[in-house]
């Protein structure tokens, strides 16, 4: 019996011996597998870091929304300052509060003393025409006019002309008109004569009494 036990005893314990071959095998193999796994948890690791500004986290199960930050963003910038109220503005009118306008004083300049026109030309020529006809009842009435410059200029055109035309002045205190007339003439038909060739020379004429 003591042989037996001794014997068990010894089959259940045996002693593992490795060469060097299998140790630098075993090594290498153990290297390999905490390469592995450091990479796994490195890559694990990626997965699964908070998001930065601006990502966001996709699932499978949720459609993507955006990502938070717990990170202290820039500083946020100031509000712009809010616009000056113009007081002159076209609603402060409309409220009926206008800014009150100071407005400079024009000065007042002296009264212009009245001046006596001086003639003109025209004007001065106006009293070189007769203002009466040679005596007779017959006359002709060529043209009225409002201006007495004009009217002399007219005048002098037929006097040019050989015909004997005058300035029938208006009576006093009437203005106008200032009628240009050729004459006077005894005869109704010399007067008539006198018409046509007035017309003749592209002159209006009315024989007048």
């Amino acid at each position: 019996m003591p042989e037996l036990t001794h014997d068990t005893a010894e089959d259940g314990f045996h002693e593992i011996q490795l060469s060097g071959k299998q140790l630098v095998f075993v090594g290498m193999t153990v290297t390999i597998v905490f390469v592995a796994i450091f990479l796994c948890g490195v890559l694990v690791g990626r997965n699964t870091r908070p998001p930065r500004e601006g990502e966001t986290i996709e699932t499978a199960s949720a459609p993507a929304a955006p990502a938070t930050s717990t990170e202290a963003g820039p500083p946020a910038t100031e509000p712009p300052a809010p616009p000056v109220e113009d007081e002159l503005s076209y609603p402060k009118r409309l409220e009926g509060k206008p800014a009150q306008e100071q407005l400079k004083p024009t000065p007042q300049r002296p009264a212009a003393k009245p001046t006596t026109p001086t003639p003109t030309p025209a004007s001065a020529a106006a009293l070189d025409v007769p203002t009466s006809g040679k005596p007779g009842t017959w006359h002709i009435q060529v043209i009225a006019l409002s201006n007495r410059a004009d009217a002399a200029a007219m005048v002098k055109r037929l006097i040019g002309n050989g015909y004997p035309a005058y300035l029938e002045l208006p009576p006093r205190g009437t203005p106008t008109p200032y009628r240009v007339r050729v004459g006077l003439y005894k005869d109704r038909r010399e007067a008539d004569q006198v018409a046509k060739r007035l017309k003749e020379d592209k002159f209006e004429a009315v024989v007048r009494r």
